[in-house]
């Protein structure tokens, strides 16, 4: 196998193309081969030495891939699988994107063949990987394998943390960054669930695109004050829910974008970890802050998650609701190109790595 590790703690150069032995699934786990990787910013930050893999997963970057099943490890029942019903629209006899469960409601589960996506725990950049069963979902219907990369942990990230934030259909949300990997998944599911979505982007070709997902608001954060637009958009009442990925830089305004009873979700720190709250403001509000993180769960809350990524969001994704939206393929051997892609600010969804 190939995979990209990263020789030291630095820049974009410190990721390098280099041969492996070939991966076999343990107990529990399913081998795949990798037809393409989602590029992220925790990727960016374990280069830097700033955010290192939990204990167990592999080395080297890469939280989410799709692929083929190639094989499966003891306890991944193949022929348990072959003989259930599947749904109508299976691919290669996988079940349908529009439901992750067979008809008579026993686990999904994949076998040999079929086209799935999984949620990492680390190891993506890499021709092959093994990763739990219970974190690969099948590659819904009209969706392209490599394209598909580009949709697991921005789901799971964005089905939990609002979940946990329990956004309602006719609620406002917030979505900062609404033209990176996580935001602009963020918009579409938030335009599919019900909600009113105020999103910020950089510039207004960007912003315009984040109308195209679904936006109903779009704050150029170069020159406008999402404050006031929020309060103009929503008669001076606010948002339900904030979705923030800057973090401290931030803080202060989500509070005052937030409605009597609003939830502010932290999911990333891009602007800073530490910020002064004002608890008057934060008490007068009745507002609540949550903070989340994905890729140091424990296997059983990523596995409920992922599950539950397959009951609410894996139909929106098969109706068309919810698109993968990539900005570049980029083959593995480029991984550097990649990062600094990411790092231009330029890049609107996903860049994805290529074997």
């Amino acid at each position: 196998m190939f995979l990209v590790e990263i020789s030291a703690p630095g820049g974009p150069e410190q990721l390098a193309l280099r041969e492996a032995p070939d991966l076999r699934p343990g107990p529990g786990e399913v081998l795949l081969q990798v037809a393409a990787a989602g590029v992220n910013n925790a990727d960016v930050l374990q280069r830097q030495g700033l955010y290192p893999p939990p204990a167990g997963a592999p080395a080297w970057p890469g939280l989410e891939v799709s692929g083929r099943v190639v094989a499966l490890g003891p306890g991944v029942d193949d022929d348990a699988v072959a003989g259930t019903g599947a749904g109508t629209g299976a691919r290669n006899g996988a079940v349908s994107g529009a439901t992750a469960a067979t008809d008579d409601d026993a686990p999904w589960r994949p076998r040999v063949g079929d086209e799935v996506v999984a949620l990492l725990d680390g190891g993506g950049y890499a021709d092959q990987v093994v990763v739990r069963a219970e974190q690969v979902l099948p590659v819904p219907d009209g969706l392209d394998l490599v394209g598909a990369a580009a949709l697991p942990e921005a789901a799971c990230t964005v089905w939990s943390t609002l979940t946990a934030a329990r956004l309602s259909p006719g609620e406002w949300l917030l979505v900062h960054g609404g033209s990176g990997g996580v935001g602009s998944f963020a918009v579409q599911y938030g335009a599919a669930v019900g909600a009113s979505v105020v999103t910020t982007a950089g510039g207004p070709e960007r912003a315009e695109r984040c109308r195209t997902l679904g936006a109903d608001v779009v704050v150029d954060h170069r020159t406008e004050d999402f404050v006031e637009a929020v309060r103009a958009a929503t008669d001076g009442r606010g948002v339900d829910v904030v979705l923030d990925v800057v973090g401290a830089a931030y803080l202060d305004r989500n509070l005052r974008s937030l409605a009597t009873g609003g939830r502010l979700a932290v999911i990333g720190m891009q602007r800073g970890r530490r910020g002064e709250l004002d608890l008057g403001l934060l008490l007068a509000r009745r507002a609540t802050v949550l903070g989340t993180t994905l890729r140091s769960r424990p296997p059983a809350e990523k596995a409920a998650i992922v599950a539950g990524v397959a009951r609410d969001v894996w139909p929106l994704v098969a109706s068309g609701a919810i698109r993968p939206v990539v900005h570049e393929r980029v083959p593995l051997a480029d991984a550097a190109r990649a990062h600094e892609a990411l790092a231009s600010g330029d890049v609107f969804g996903k860049v994805l790595l290529v074997p």
